[in-house]
Formats: structure tokens, sequence, C-alpha cells
């Protein structure tokens, strides 16, 4: 007659330990960080904006600016996913983990404002400002990424920040330089330091 209540017993231990054990394995991957970041696809996106800096500031007018860097961003987007997409294959990750949809929840949005601020800014005829506008919500995007992402990432927001702060007070024959500076010469030398030591 005891037998019914131990098997009982031994089932509710059961599940309870099946149930803890998926609480540590789910706590395990959303704090797990996102490490698919392409530091050769960082790399890759650099030097493409070092030519677009020297190509936009021979510009003859705004709107050929503003089309030679829009051409670089366009180019540059899927050449950045298609770098994370390899070295998520590589290192054998989810590229759409927990952490992976966290790193994104938190770049995505300054990218979508960026965009439509250039647009507003673009036609209240203030392309002067759309360079820092860029590089600070540029900045903002990768700090937030960062929070669950390797940590050098946030000393490259921070830096894209300044970077854009310090271009506000510039005058627009400068807007090449610290675009190239920004997008170009930070990405580069952080895409080397995260391709070395954190897996490409």
């Amino acid at each position: 007659m005891t037998d019914v209540p131990e098997q009982r017993t031994g089932v509710a231990l059961n599940e309870r330990a099946i149930e803890s054990l998926e609480f540590i394995r789910t706590t395990m991957a959303r704090s797990a960080p996102f490490t698919a970041v392409p530091g050769r696809g960082g790399i890759a996106m650099g030097f493409l904006a070092v030519v677009a800096a020297f190509v936009a500031n021979g510009a003859a007018a705004d709107a050929q600016w503003l089309a030679i860097w829009m051409t670089c961003a366009t180019i540059a987007t899927p050449i950045g996913f298609l770098f994370m997409r390899a070295k998520a294959r590589h290192h054998d990750l989810a590229l759409w983990s927990a952490a992976g949809r966290r790193f994104a929840q938190g770049f995505a949005p300054s990218v979508v404002a960026a965009a439509i601020l250039t647009f507003a800014l673009w036609r209240a005829e203030l392309v002067d400002l759309i360079p820092a506008a860029w590089l600070l919500l540029y900045g903002a995007g990768v700090l937030a990424g960062s929070s669950s992402s390797v940590p050098v990432l946030a000393w490259l927001g921070a830096l894209f920040m300044v970077i854009g702060t310090v271009s506000l007070f510039s005058p627009t024959e400068w807007r090449d330089v610290w675009l190239g500076a920004g997008f170009g010469v930070l990405q580069i030398l952080f895409g080397a330091y995260i391709a070395r030591n954190h897996g490409g």
C-alpha cells in the first residue's frame, strides 16, 4: 500500500528536478553574451567608410555627398550581417539566440532613428547636422547593444558619441573627417581587437 505514495513522491521530485534544470538552462541562455559580433566585418566596413570619406569630401553638392554616404551604408549593412552569420556558423552559435535578440533590441532602434532623422534633417535643409546624428545614434546603439555582447563595444559606442559631439562644434568642411574617424578608423581598430580576442 505504501508503493503508490512513494511513486508519486518520486515522480514529483523528478518533475521538480526537470523544472529546475530547465530554469537553469534558460537563465544561462539569457545571461550568455552575444559573441557573434564580427571583428573582420567591422574591419571591412571600416575600410569602406574610409573610402567613402575620401570620395564624399570631393562631392560637388550636398545631395551628391549624402548619396555617397547612403550608398556606403547600403553596402556596409549586408557586409556586416554576412560576416556576423559566418562567425556564428563557425563557432556554432545561434544568431537569433536570446542574447542575439537582446543585442538587436538595443542596437536596431538607434539605427532606425538615425534613418528617420536623416530624412527629417534633409527636408529641413539641416544637412550639416546629419554627421553628428549618425555618429551619436550609432554610438548610442552600440552602447546599448554592448550590455548583451562583448564589453569592449561599450568603449566603441562611447567613442562614437564623443566624436559625434565634437562634430557638432566643427566646421562643415570637417564632416567627412569625423565620419571617416568614426565609421572608418574606430571600426577598423575595434574590429581588429574583436577579431583577435573574440574569435574572428
